[in-house]
């Protein structure tokens, strides 16, 4: 009788009373690694290193929630209206992901290589910055990664290329995409207003530097905001009166004041 042959799997060992994640006890990991480490370990192979994983940390916690305005909120929120489970809610959301919102980390990170690619053939930074600037210039397209509707600064970029330089993780990709949001300011004109980069800009120099590949950009991104959608989800079954039409600028925030976060405990 001819034997089936079966399919492979590098990721998790099922066996009575173990389980391996990446060759690792999951027993053992818990109370050990944090939460971002643990995601690294599965998406990339092997353990972070100390630096890494307080990076990553830092990348899951950046796009944690953005407001009722993003549509990915909105979607989670006028499925929940409905009375629809908390699953269908948040499916919703994550179903509104789409180029435009959440998918400008890979988009981004291509970018940037088609950047580097020019580097490798003899242009220095600031030359292939500007190259790949005036391609998106002559096709009238926003660089992917820059501008947004709310923050002049994004203060969640500023944030991570601050602990990328600190926790000396800066590469090649974060050292392009400062050039091209330099090349970005004298070509303001052109489009208008200021184009800083945003969170989706500094993920994907960031986690490029880091050897993600670009589907696995979107993937964090995914992994960040889905906390935050299941919060609206659940705070709208929970406050609001079913049925109801959803205007996101008609929205007030009646949460605490702004703190400060305590020390840490040693």
């Amino acid at each position: 009788m001819h034997k089936e042959e079966h399919w492979q799997t590098g990721l998790t060992s099922i066996a009575p009373d173990k389980i391996l994640v990446r060759g690792y006890a999951l027993d053992e990991m818990m109370g050990r690694l944090t939460f971002a480490e643990a995601v690294y370990l599965l998406l990339m192979g092997e353990l972070p290193t100390p630096s890494i994983g307080k990076m990553f940390d830092a990348i899951l916690v950046s796009s944690i929630d953005h407001g009722v305005m993003p549509p990915s909120t909105l979607a989670a929120r006028n499925v929940a209206t409905s009375g629809a489970p908390l699953k269908d809610s948040v499916g919703a959301g994550v179903l509104a992901f789409g180029p435009r919102h959440g998918g400008d980390i890979e988009s981004c990170m291509r970018f940037l290589d088609s950047g580097l690619a020019l580097t490798r053939n003899g242009k220095s930074v600031q030359q292939a910055a500007e190259a790949i600037v005036d391609d998106c210039v002559g096709n009238n397209e926003v660089p992917p990664g820059f501008g947004h509707r709310v923050h002049a600064r994004d203060p969640r970029a500023a944030r991570l290329f601050q602990m990328a330089l600190e926790l000396e993780l800066e590469g090649e990709h974060v050292r392009l995409i400062r050039f091209v949001e330099r090349a970005l300011e004298s070509r303001a004109p052109h489009f208008r207003r200021q184009l800083p980069v945003n969170v989706d800009g500094a993920i994907a120099a960031v986690t490029a530097d880091l050897g993600f590949a670009y589907d696995l950009g979107n993937a964090v991104f995914l992994i960040s905001r889905l906390p935050g959608l299941i919060a609206h989800a659940h705070e709208e079954r929970a406050r609001q009166q079913p049925m109801r039409q959803i205007d996101p600028k008609d929205h007030q925030y009646d949460g605490p004041k702004e703190r400060r976060l305590p020390e840490r405990r040693k």
